[in-house]
């Protein structure tokens, strides 16, 4: 299997071991990740504020670029976010031939045209619904077992497109986290607002929101994301310690790679609890 690849911004800053662990994980599971050429920042939060086509121009020059590389691969985004943006930008070029127009306008300044071709897919999209659970549970052989595990998706994965999930009982990550030995929290605050980047500027809301979803989180060892905002908020307002991993960071573990591969001395959680209760 293979795909391009798409990390964005965060997965170069404060969310680096998101990247690490990706690129690990999938090398374990001889998949081929191929970085897009020359990407850049989709826009993040802030361009749909400015303006409306740039909103849409960000993603699309990806997208164009991805297109340009003449491998049809699906695209694999790791970021909830950044998945939103490019998905969002390639519907609209799709449906909207005004927009279509306007969007290539503009990237033909650098002699680009998007025509949106290539699919766009979460980072949990493609391991829930391509890759083999018996492959993770063989190289994991139960080295997570005792542990319970509380999937935390966030909701731009989800919202508001439904694809491989249900928004409101999210369970895609189930699978995955039985396949390495450990068992699953049973809670309903996986598919619950973390408030996004909200907290950035009003930090109690952050303490509310993260506090409501962690309440139920005592019974578990581990959370597991497949958001830097998701995992920024939860470890930041955490009302008491609780390690907080990435999915990809959990499964290298449980898979046997190193802490040092999949960067679990980035996270800003005390993950030492988890480390050691996880070590074969």
């Amino acid at each position: 299997m293979a795909y391009l690849y798409y990390p964005g911004c965060s997965l170069e800053g404060t969310a680096m071991e998101y990247d690490l662990s990706t690129r690990a994980l999938f090398a374990a599971l001889g998949i081929t990740l191929t970085p897009i050429t020359d990407w850049t920042c989709c826009g993040a939060t802030a361009a749909h504020a400015m303006d409306a086509l740039l909103a849409h121009v960000l993603p699309a020059r990806n997208l164009a670029l991805a297109e340009k590389m003449d491998q049809p691969l699906d695209i694999l985004v790791p970021c909830s976010a950044c998945y939103l943006n490019l998905k969002t930008a390639r519907q609209a070029v799709q449906t909207d031939p005004d927009l279509l127009g306007r969007v290539n306008q503009v990237l033909s300044e650098e002699d680009l045209e998007v025509t949106g071709s290539l699919t766009v897919r979460h980072l949990l999209d493609v391991l829930s619904r391509d890759v083999d659970m018996a492959d993770i549970a063989r190289a994991a052989d139960n080295r997570m077992a005792g542990l319970t595990v509380a999937p935390y998706y966030g909701c731009q994965c989800l919202r508001p497109f439904p694809e491989f999930d249900d928004p409101e009982q999210p369970r895609s990550m189930e699978a995955m986290i039985k396949a390495t030995g450990a068992g699953v929290l049973k809670w309903d605050m996986g598919g619950a607002c973390c408030g996004a980047s909200g907290p950035a500027t009003n930090p109690d809301t952050g303490r509310v929101l993260v506090g409501r979803i962690m309440e139920q989180a005592t019974n578990a060892q581990a959370i597991v994301t497949v958001c830097p905002m998701c995992q920024m908020n939860l470890e930041r307002f955490q009302p008491f310690p609780i390690p907080v991993l990435y999915l990809p960071q959990f499964l290298g573990l449980a898979m046997g790679l190193s802490p040092a591969s999949v960067g679990c001395g980035l996270n800003l959680s005390d993950i030492s609890p988890f480390l050691d209760r996880a070590a074969p």
